[in-house]
Order: structure tokens, then sequence, then C-alpha cells
């Protein structure tokens, strides 16, 4: 996508909710997508990203017992552009904190996840793709089950984290899975620019969305915005309650 389509309110979470298509995707387990003997990579753009994405995801593999590996690729700090609320250097500090709360809200206990920070800038990572791509040569095993933010995502970032993961996967030998996140704000249902026939749901227990709901809120950068400067929420009540459904989607 040339135009950035991150724009508005978006397509509204009710409209997914009665969306026939999504409601007839297959479900897939778990323990077939990510098998005994391998590990989960997530690759997160931003921090919070891992979340949003796939905080459910994370929950059945914790529950199932397999090695999960983070590997956070910016550290967030254009998300405020121009506030003197929340300026690159308190964002720096703040939004790795953020993460690691949000991870201990769902069930990870403190230094059990491993987590390896890329150091691109935020907004820059199509500048830094092949950067990207070599550290993720350089970490990841032919037995690795990459989960990666859509490479049509609608943000920069975004898509290139999924093109990068996509091109480190396939010189390693490891296999990769794309999580749409920012799709559920320009798409709509029926969309014929997301390829539904890959998508499968990964479904979520009442109480593992509450505990992703709770996660999320551990993200107060992106719950406020700066009036001052213009600014509103990262995360609006529109947002999360796009990606708060009792599934996560999963491009195969």
């Amino acid at each position: 996508m040339k135009a950035n389509p991150i724009v508005g309110q978006g397509t509204a979470p009710e409209a997914w909710q009665a969306c026939p298509l999504l409601a007839r995707l297959p479900f897939c387990e778990v323990d077939r997508l990510v098998p005994a003997g391998s590990r989960a990579v997530i690759v997160a753009p931003h921090p919070d990203d891992e979340v949003l994405g796939c905080g459910g995801l994370l929950q059945h593999l914790l529950a199932l017992g397999r090695p999960v590996q983070l590997i956070s690729v910016t550290d967030g700090t254009a998300s405020h552009p121009g506030s003197r609320q929340w300026p690159a250097e308190r964002l720096a500090a703040e939004r790795p904190r953020e993460s690691a709360e949000a991870l201990r809200r769902l069930g990870f206990q403190p230094g059990e996840l491993p987590w390896l920070r890329v150091g691109l800038a935020d907004s820059q990572v199509p500048a830094g793709q092949a950067r990207l791509q070599a550290f993720l040569e350089s970490h990841l095993l032919p037995s690795d089950v990459v989960f990666a933010t859509w490479s049509h995502d609608g943000h920069c970032d975004h898509e290139a984290v999924g093109h990068a993961s996509r091109a480190a996967a396939e010189v390693v030998g490891a296999t990769v899975h794309e999580l749409p996140i920012w799709t559920w704000h320009w798409a709509t249902p029926g969309d014929t620019r997301v390829p539904w026939q890959r998508a499968r749901k990964v479904p979520l227990s009442a109480e593992m969305l509450a505990r992703k709901r709770h996660a999320a809120q551990a993200f107060t950068s992106q719950l406020q915005g700066d009036p001052q400067a213009g600014l509103d929420p990262v995360l609006s009540a529109t947002v999360l309650e796009r990606l708060m459904q009792p599934y996560e989607v999963v491009l195969l």
C-alpha cells in the first residue's frame, strides 16, 4: 500500500462482529500451529504489537509449554510526535516497561520470556529492512515458527517486518505466519485485498480474552493522547474493541 490507509475511525467493530466471512473461517489448534519441538518467535514492530496481535496465542503457547522468543523491532518512540507530555525520551523508557507489565498480565513471570531488541527507529523500519532480515537470520532456527505482522497491514513498519520475517524464514528454513493488526482498521468485511483463503482463527476462551484486555490496559502511553499537541490516543476505544474478539486471525 502506497498511501497511509490508517485514517479516521476505521471500520466499526460491530461490522467485523457481524461479518459472515469471519464467522465461517476455520479454527486452528495451537498445538498443530506450533508443534512439539518447535519454538514460537514473535516479531513485534512496536512494543504492544505482541499483545494486540497475538496476546491470546501467547497464552496458548504458555499453557502448552512451548518455548517462545519475543523480538521487538523498535522502541515505539514515534507514537506521539511533537508531544511534550510524551517526548521520545520518556517513551523510550516507558514503552518497554509497559510491554513487560502486559506480558506479566498474560501470565509470564518476569524474565521468563526471552526478549531481543533490534533497535531500529520507530517508523523507519523500511529503511532498515535489510538489517532486520540479517538480524532475524542470525537468531532463527529451522524448527522455528515465526509470527510477524502482515506484509500488507497498512503500517510501514508492520509491512517491513512482515517482508523481512518471511525473507529470513525462507533463508533459514523456518515456518512463518502473519498477523493482521491495522488491517481491521482499513479493510471492510469481505475486502478482496485480504487473503481470506489463508486466514485461520485461534480461539480465545472468555478467560483468555479477559487477560488480553487487561494486558492491553498496561499500554498507558498508547491509551493517552496529547490534546495540546493535537494527538488522539493511538489505542482508542474503537481500535481496542476491534482487536478484542474471541479469536485471533493468523494468515498461514
